[in-house]
């Protein structure tokens, strides 16, 4: 079996402006933030996002690489709108696809079945109908007849997500108290880049969590980065939590002040300016 393990620079290079690109995590929740954090500094535009959102669509908003969002929402859980992203979306940076979280999630679904739709019974005789005039709906050809909405696949040219723990071919393990949907946006995408706490050996997964904790199979994912605190500011339970004064002050910062002072160099950087707390200030 083939080592998939790379750097979050080297997954950057592979990916092409004009993608669609799926995000893992929920909203301020294991999100893979050193792969976005390359992202922004690889200078990609022109970015179909498809994702639970949360800082990394602010981030990715507030650069102005977005050009249409797919998501259910767009949060920092502890602040309950994006601020970032709320004043991306306001000034019109990018079109928006805003669907129910049932909806996305069977995007998702269809995509990773190769099936170009699901019906699902969410969105009927709601707003999501009127403000997504796009979407269709379809009768059942059995005696009940019911409609339902027709949500088309969310296809993706490329996943990128973040867990606790993978081994170098590309089995990922979650931890925490919640798989969110990070295994379905690798079966959606064409490729798919896992960042990880940290690379153990293969034995070693079944050691600190039982098998139903690995939730990414090796055969959906192209590469594995090991990234310790990579999902920083997000939580990465039970590993850490989320740094809730970073949050604060990521939201709370302009922008092009903010992305000076943390964006302007590598990962490296990123990390050494957290450590020297001058946001706290």
């Amino acid at each position: 079996m083939s080592d998939k393990t790379t750097t979050t620079d080297e997954v950057v290079s592979r990916l092409r402006s004009g993608m669609t690109l799926g995000i893992g995590g929920w909203g301020s929740r294991r999100k893979p933030m050193a792969l976005v954090r390359a992202l922004l500094r690889a200078g990609l535009t022109d970015l179909t996002i498809v994702a639970y959102g949360g800082p990394d669509v602010g981030m990715l908003a507030a650069a102005g690489r977005i050009r249409k969002l797919v998501t259910p929402f767009v949060t920092l859980d502890s602040i309950p709108l994006e601020p970032h992203y709320r004043a991306a979306r306001e000034s019109g940076a990018f079109e928006l696809m805003e669907i129910d979280e049932a909806m996305f999630m069977w995007g998702l679904h269809a995509a990773a079945n190769r099936l170009p739709f699901l019906p699902v019974r969410a969105g009927i005789g709601s707003d999501v109908m009127r403000v997504n005039p796009g979407l269709r709906t379809v009768t059942s050809p059995y005696d009940d007849g019911e409609t339902f909405v027709a949500v088309p696949a969310l296809r993706l040219d490329a996943a990128l997500v973040h867990v606790n723990r993978a081994d170098r071919q590309g089995n990922g393990q979650y931890l925490g108290p919640d798989p969110y949907f990070d295994d379905l946006f690798c079966e959606a995408a064409d490729t798919a880049y896992v960042s990880c706490e940290r690379i153990v050996d293969t034995a070693e997964l079944t050691k600190e969590a039982p098998p139903q904790s690995l939730l990414i199979k090796r055969h959906t994912v192209t590469g594995v980065v090991e990234a310790p605190n990579g999902a920083h500011f997000t939580s990465c339970a039970p590993d850490y939590g989320r740094d809730e004064a970073f949050q604060k002050a990521y939201a709370t910062t302009p922008w092009r002040e903010f992305a000076a002072r943390f964006l302007g160099g590598d990962e490296q950087a990123y990390r050494s300016a957290v450590r020297e707390g001058s946001w706290r200030s």
